[in-house]
């Protein structure tokens, strides 16, 4: 089935896995990136799940475009923290007298651009541009210093200033932690027309109104004070902007970011009852917000009786992605781990077959990213969504879109330039750091993007 181009069309930019995915568990809050510490992983096998996924959603007619890997390892960083001499010796030394440093520097975890940027469409702006506002993810050291290189690549593929602006990231200090996209969702009737846009964020730093409790076990990354500023960057219209606070006890069960508790499209919040701190008044909110530009909000509420936040973890069922077809319904695209937990698989086959309400969600497609949920990422995580009207589609760099063409050399690319095995102890090898650069260099070339990289 081929879906025919409307005029504003919703783009999925997914981040592309680069050559240093590894398990090395940076990531404190994230139980799949703890409970994988020191496996070993499939670089390959990791970028090649995730091209899959891309080929299959544009093969299905949906907007599909490449966001490519950082360069890795950081030298910058190694170097502003005390290592010295060539690239080879701050390797060794840095393997040597602190691997976990070292593992930071080679973080691959760029490829969850979910994290990249928080995005609003022209509809929603003061201005009309689709305004991007890069993340800072002060929250840990390894995904702390990516936002450089993501505005980087930003301003070069939606580099007219007519049509977009990219605004750097916050200032990097505890007030404003932003995650970026895995914290916003937008609500809208159709793609083209104004929506709303919801900000969940899971604490504050400032503001002494928001009494409720903080997460105990986990860190809350996301602040409120970093959501407001995102949206008076953006120029949103204030009464068609909301601002929720992320269930404190889930965040302790896992749930280190909202797009793995909740996920909406369209008119559509598919959602768990523990999600929101005080979910009444988010769907209350969000209800007469879309009332605004004549849209229905349709909430797919999941209950804990049907999936317990343990298991939505677990298969990241809410880690997915909806996609409106032609007809109005949507599709649902799932890790398969949703069809091997029990309680999921079961909840996932009654929503299919319901008689009783809307029935929103008539298609369910399940993918293989194996490699890349054992770091804790799934679908949402690996996609930054942004709305495009043709002219802005026009306008944006094209080597990054997602053709027949460009999955066979990148699948050619992925073969020839990664390893098939990695573990944590790898990184202290010299050799990794030259395939890389080698690797991105030729990348490069491909997407058409000869400045893309700064190599350090």
């Amino acid at each position: 089935m081929n879906y025919e181009m409307n005029t504003t069309r919703e783009f999925n930019f997914d981040g592309l896995v680069g050559p240093t995915h590894n398990y090395a568990g940076l990531s404190f809050g994230n139980v799949a990136s703890s409970s994988n510490i020191n496996n070993a992983s499939n670089p390959k096998e990791a970028a090649l799940q995730g091209l899959a996924k891309m080929r299959v959603l544009a093969q299905r007619g949906f907007a599909q475009g490449v966001l490519p890997p950082q360069s890795r390892p950081n030298f910058r960083l190694l170097r502003q923290i005390g290592f010295t001499g060539t690239n080879a010796q701050m390797i060794k030394a840095a393997a040597r007298t602190d691997p976990v440093l070292l593992a930071c520097a080679y973080s691959a975890a760029p490829m969850w651009t979910a994290n990249a940027a928080t995005v609003s469409p022209s509809a929603d702006t003061a201005d009309g541009r689709v305004h991007f506002t890069v993340a800072n993810l002060n929250n840990k050291l390894h995904r702390s210093f990516e936002h450089t290189q993501t505005e980087r690549a930003l301003r070069a593929i939606f580099h007219d200033k007519v049509h977009f602006a990219v605004h750097q990231a916050l200032p990097s200090t505890p007030a404003f932690g932003d995650e970026g996209a895995a914290n916003h969702t937008r609500l809208c009737a159709e793609y083209g027309v104004a929506g709303i846009e919801l900000f969940v964020y899971g604490r504050s730093k400032f503001d002494a109104r928001i009494g409720i409790a903080s997460p105990k076990k986990f860190p809350a990354r996301q602040t409120s004070e970093a959501s407001q500023a995102v949206a008076r960057l953006h120029g949103l219209n204030e009464s068609r902007t909301i601002f929720a606070q992320q269930n404190p006890d889930t965040i302790d069960q896992g749930v280190f970011h909202n797009d793995v508790i909740a996920v909406g499209n369209g008119p559509v919040l598919f959602y768990h009852q523990e999600a929101f701190a005080n979910e009444a008044d988010v769907i209350r909110q969000c209800r007469i917000a879309l009332l605004q530009v004549g849209a229905k909000l349709l909430p797919i509420r999941v209950d804990t009786a049907q999936v317990s936040v343990a298991d939505a973890v677990a298969s990241y069922l809410f880690n997915s992605q909806l996609f409106t077809k032609p007809d109005g319904k949507m599709l649902l695209l799932v890790p398969q781990e949703c069809n091997e937990n029990v309680a999921v698989a079961a909840y996932l086959k009654n929503l299919l077959n319901s008689t009783v309400s809307f029935s929103a969600i008539d298609e369910l497609v399940s993918i293989d990213l194996r490699e890349s949920m054992r770091n804790g990422g799934g679908p949402a995580c690996l996609r930054l969504r942004v709305v495009l009207t043709e002219q802005q589609a026009a306008a944006m760099h094209q080597g990054i879109i997602f053709t027949e063409n460009l999955y066979t050399r990148l699948v050619a690319w992925v073969d020839s330039h990664y390893r098939d095995r990695l573990l944590p102890e790898d990184l202290a090898d010299p050799a990794l750091a030259v395939e890389v650069q080698v690797a991105l260099t030729e990348l490069s070339s491909i997407l058409n993007l000869p400045d893309l990289y700064e190599f350090n």
